[in-house]
């Protein structure tokens, strides 16, 4: 028995030592195991999602030369100087780094699919190592592989962000979040403000997708000081790497586009909020007044400058971030699904997320109670607000739904490790492992909705299952490279099917789904919903030699629900003009391909 235990200290020693080290272990294995399931989709490139596409043909134009600060996508729209894209670089660089590492071994198209196989895994690591980092100093030394199992068993959102392939930049946004969340629950002040401010600074100079837990963290920060002066440092280190960050990653990677007064990205507009935040916030700290009261004055004076700023300066940013027109958000933005707060989704897909979040607000309400006499205190306070925040988010946007089971993470762990040893205080060590065994199966099990009764609720919409195999047949990479049997041209398709045509093929596309090009995706909507005449004077502006279709695919069913009578509906009951001329296509195609024939030709 002594010998146990001593092995067993011995084994709770590593864990506490080593724990860095063995969660990169598990990070490894994970790793592995994402390269093995996933490696069909690899050896294809099966990039699922628009924004993967178009990043890895940002990374393509940067490797063949294309400027810097260069961010046009000059195979989309290319008649009318191609697409103006609203990213910055950081996330081009893990991709091309991996593939000029990877391309004198294995070639350049083997490189490039492995180099998206492997960045998506990157930040996985940082994401482990933030929330391990926060579970030991908030939970336990030796709680964090509850954290790493967690985070892999139940996260149905979080985790998929860091699949091979998913080469956008939302993984490394994730990884920002988790070492934010570390740094709010750091017991040093100094090291935990520069930490926020630095993560958050990354964070927005890649997109402004996290902006709103971006202010909350700061917002969380700014209630510690007035709560306690002593938290001084903390909030003087976060305003002034904050502000320094935000313009270093400016400086550095904000796009030619980019350096106008936007409202989507960082842009001056942006940076200078951020600038005057830090400075406000250092200024603040500077004063550190002694009574509480005065401190929250201050606090709200400056966050009221801030907002009254920004309104008086950038009254274009009040509305809208996108900057849309109203014609451009009922026919297109609106039906971005990710857009929809979640009780506008299925239960299947709401559900679970609901579940997590939930049950991390009450692990961190519960750690609340639990910390009340003791220095964790303040900390578990601040995460508590931070995952009540998070699942807030949910009722505005369902796109807050990675970060919402990200930040229910620790409060998860902290349930589990709180309850698990109520419950099996007494008896017999099987009972014991047994009875922690089946919390982490419980969790994990009512946190997927497996075979609850209420998570399938939503009844399959008719075609829907059409409609699939349609999206998934038609960006398959097999089908697609049958295009290049054809020349290379400009081919009027869907908006959604261009970034993977020109991936996959020598083609160049119309449009694809991103906002600052509005124009080319209203004509697109406009071309397939209004009239046959109508057509080609908007396909002979952009210069379109081919009519390409994917029957079924989603976006089809807007067209049909927008003009029952257009021109896409009456292509697809076969009533083709005789100025569409037919091009043949390997038996099994799902495509429809027509070579446009304009006025004199």
């Amino acid at each position: 028995m002594t010998a146990n235990i001593q092995r067993l200290f011995r084994l709770r020693d590593e864990f506490d030592r080593h724990w860095l080290l063995w969660t990169l272990v598990a990070w490894a294995c994970v790793t592995v195991w994402f390269l093995v399931q996933r490696q069909g989709n690899i050896y294809w490139l099966t990039l699922g999602d628009t924004d993967d596409n178009m990043r890895l043909m940002q990374v393509r134009a940067l490797l063949a030369g294309q400027g810097w600060y260069d961010l046009r996508q000059y195979r989309m729209d290319p008649a009318l100087g191609g697409f103006d894209i609203h990213w910055s670089r950081i996330v081009d660089l893990p991709i091309a780094g991996l593939i000029l590492l990877l391309k004198p071994f294995v070639g350049m198209a083997t490189a490039e699919k492995w180099a998206c196989g492997l960045a998506p895994l990157l930040p996985l690591s940082i994401t482990m190592t933030g929330l391990a980092l926060t579970v030991r100093r908030l939970v336990s030394p030796f709680a964090w592989p509850i954290a790493l199992v967690l985070l892999v068993s139940v996260c149905t959102t979080t985790l998929p962000m860091y699949a091979p392939l998913r080469i956008d930049h939302h993984g490394w946004q994730l990884a920002a979040l988790a070492m934010t969340v570390a740094g709010i629950a750091d017991p040093k002040g100094a090291r935990g403000g520069a930490v926020v401010g630095l993560a958050s600074a990354f964070s927005l100079s890649i997109g402004l997708e996290l902006l709103p837990f971006c202010a909350m963290a700061g917002a969380i920060l700014a209630l510690r000081w007035v709560w306690d002066a002593a938290e001084r440092a903390r909030l003087m280190v976060y305003g002034l790497t904050l502000g320094g960050g935000s313009a270093i990653g400016f400086a550095a990677f904000a796009s030619y586009a980019n350096q106008a007064m936007r409202c989507d990205a960082l842009t001056p507009v942006w940076l200078s909020v951020l600038v005057a935040a830090g400075a406000l916030l250092v200024a603040l700290t500077l004063a550190n007044p002694a009574a509480r009261w005065v401190r929250l004055a201050l606090a709200v004076v400056a966050g009221g400058l801030i907002v009254a700023g920004f309104v008086h300066f950038f009254p274009q940013c009040l509305g809208r971030p996108e900057q849309v027109s109203d014609e451009l958000y009922k026919t297109w933005l609106s039906n971005v699904r990710e857009a929809r707060p979640i009780y506008r989704h299925p239960a299947d897909v709401a559900v679970p997320v609901a579940i997590v979040a939930g049950l991390g607000l009450l692990g961190a309400l519960l750690a609340v109670w639990h910390a009340r006499r003791s220095a964790k205190l303040v900390g578990w306070v601040a995460v508590a607000l931070f995952t009540a925040f998070a699942a807030a988010m949910l009722l505005w946007q369902m796109r807050a739904a990675p970060g919402a089971q990200l930040l229910a993470v620790p409060g998860i762990t902290a349930l589990i490790w709180i309850l698990v040893p109520l419950l099996v205080r007494r008896g017999p060590l099987w009972v014991r492992i047994g009875v922690a065994v089946l919390a982490f199966v419980g969790v994990g099990v009512v946190a997927s909705g497996v075979k609850m009764p209420w998570a399938n609720k939503t009844a399959p919409r008719p075609g829907s299952d059409k409609v699939r195999q349609a999206n998934i047949a038609c960006t398959r990479t097999s089908q697609l490279r049958t295009l290049n049997a054809i020349p290379a041209a400009t081919m009027f398709t869907q908006v959604d099917l261009g970034p993977r045509l020109i991936v996959v093929t020598h083609h160049n596309a119309v449009a694809g789904p991103y906002h600052r090009n509005g124009q080319a995706i209203l004509d697109v909507h406009h071309a397939f919903t209004g009239t046959a005449d109508g057509f080609r004077p908007i396909a002979a502006r952009h210069k379109a030699a081919y009519l390409l279709l994917c029957p079924n695919m989603a976006e089809t069913t807007v067209y049909r629900s927008h003009n029952p009578v257009g021109f896409y509906a009456q292509l697809a009951k076969g009533r083709v003009p005789d100025w569409l001329e037919p091009v043949a296509l390997p038996d099994g195609s799902p495509y429809k391909l027509w070579k446009i024939r304009y006025q004199g030709q």
